[in-house]
């Protein structure tokens, strides 16, 4: 996909972020502060997960939108959710500004030429991982000395600081997200506007159901990114994914392959859990690389570890250095975080699943960490479409845990409230097959819930879900 040719002239641009509290707009507001841009921002007055990444980084932001924030600036980037009938988009489009989308900027700052660089792109896609994965690979190279610029789609990442940083190095790291560019308007794929030359793909799944039709449409979305790789670049994929191997059929070109199979090109031939740590033993065709560790729970982490391993090693970083880096890894923001322990001695954990094949990866590590205690899994569906299309997988995605407690669906701005689904017809589907099943509407109910029934040390609560059930943390009585 084509970046479109910006019109400036100055050096110091004036960018103004609509939406800039989201996920993938604060990373990137980061990266244009630290690039000696003068940037500013709106957003809704509510409480967001990056809010803390924009106040360290020095940036204030309006809030509430307003067609004089955009007078005296020289680009606006605009969130998808934004895009459509915001006064400030409006009224810079009206005057002749230039207006792009989230998705189309991280492409143009990859690109390098609004910051007069010539960036190495790296590029991590997937239905699952990209920003375990994507922070992984930044603190690798971080580490390395290499001091990378990256775009991580969250609040905060322990081992890097921040979500985003303008690096002084040649490598760009960045999610590569298979949503859709503009949801009103532009349905361009965001993982076409980046042009990398090192490639990850971690998983394909269908997921989004608002925007494909099938998990063959995901597949040809996945096939075409694959295809923008030139002839120089890598393809990083993971081989045990069976729509990765579906894709590897038609891919015109020799992929790099990761995975548990002896068919890989690189293999976890063992892997182990201790604590949040996670062992596992790699071999390259047919080479030994010895012993790994990185902090983050679980197979599904030694997967993405391995595929920064792979990524380290094409750049030509040396497997010690690669092993030191991923070390260095403190895990990320929403990602199975440890919150703290309760008053009454219970361990919480957050963290940012929310398609069925996550949660139920997601809480088979949390099982084989905790494999004696109760798990109390706080689910807040998200989006009525999904919701709707995967309502049977997610009622088998709790098998682990002892107790499941879900709340209402959380809407996307995206989209319209469908009363054909809701968290009670998943609770009552669910009921027949889970030991307990609670619906509880609100969070606040929640939160009630939880402190009458003054769980001890013998449990361990999680909240999941991609809406704002995180909320609830500043609710309970933390030691």
């Amino acid at each position: 996909m084509e970046i479109r040719n910006l019109k400036f002239t100055m050096k110091k641009l004036r960018v103004h972020f609509v939406g800039i509290k989201g996920v993938g707009m604060t990373p990137l507001a980061i990266i244009a502060k630290e690039a000696g841009f003068v940037v500013t921002g709106s957003d809704v007055d509510q409480e967001f997960i990056t809010d803390a990444a924009l106040k360290k980084a020095g940036i204030t932001f309006f809030s509430g939108f307003s067609a004089e924030h955009v007078d005296k600036v020289d680009l606006v980037i605009a969130s998808g959710a934004h895009k459509l009938n915001n006064v400030e988009v409006q009224a810079a489009e009206i005057s002749g500004k230039q207006v792009i989308t989230q998705g189309e900027a991280v492409g143009l700052f990859m690109k390098g030429k609004i910051f007069d660089k010539d960036f190495t792109g790296i590029s991590i896609a997937g239905t699952h991982g990209k920003t375990t994965t994507s922070a992984m690979v930044a603190t690798v190279l971080k580490d390395a000395g290499l001091d990378p610029t990256y775009v991580i789609g969250t609040g905060d990442v322990g081992s890097l600081g921040q979500p985003g940083h303008f690096g002084k190095g040649r490598y760009f790291v960045a999610e590569a997200d298979e949503y859709i560019t503009d949801p009103h308007g532009d349905r361009t794929i965001k993982f076409m506007w980046q042009q990398p030359q090192i490639a990850v793909i971690t998983n394909i799944e269908y997921d989004h159901p608002d925007v494909y039709e099938s998990l063959d449409d995901v597949h040809g979305a996945f096939l075409a990114f694959a295809n923008q790789l030139s002839e120089k670049g890598a393809l990083i994929v993971c081989g045990d994914d069976k729509e990765i191997q579906r894709l590897l059929t038609v891919y015109p070109r020799k992929a790099i392959t990761y995975g548990f199979s002896p068919t890989n090109d690189y293999v976890i031939t063992r892997s182990s859990i201790s604590g949040e740590q996670t062992f596992f033993w790699v071999s390259a065709h047919g080479t030994e690389l010895g012993e790994f560790a990185v902090r983050a729970s679980g197979d599904h982490n030694a997967l993405n570890a391995l595929a920064t391993v792979i990524v380290g090693l094409e750049l030509g970083l040396p497997v010690e250095k690669i092993k030191k880096g991923l070390l260095a890894f403190r895990g990320s923001k929403r990602r199975l975080e440890f919150m703290g322990d309760l008053i009454t001695g219970a361990k919480v954990y957050d963290d940012y699943a929310h398609h069925p094949t996550e949660i139920k990866t997601t809480l088979q590590a949390l099982r084989k960490q905790y494999e004696k205690k109760k798990i109390v899994c706080i689910f807040q569906p998200h989006t009525y479409s999904r919701t709707k299309m995967l309502l049977n997988d997610f009622s088998k995605s709790f098998t682990v845990v002892d107790s499941v407690v879900l709340t209402d669906i959380y809407a996307s701005a995206r989209e319209q409230v469908d009363d054909s689904v809701s968290s009670l017809k998943l609770a009552e589907l669910m009921a027949g097959q889970h030991k307990e099943v609670l619906y509880l509407a609100t969070l606040s109910d929640v939160v009630k819930y939880i402190d009458q029934s003054r769980f001890r040390s013998d449990t361990v609560i999680v909240t999941m879900g991609a809406g704002d059930v995180y909320k609830i943390h500043g609710e309970l009585n933390f030691v």
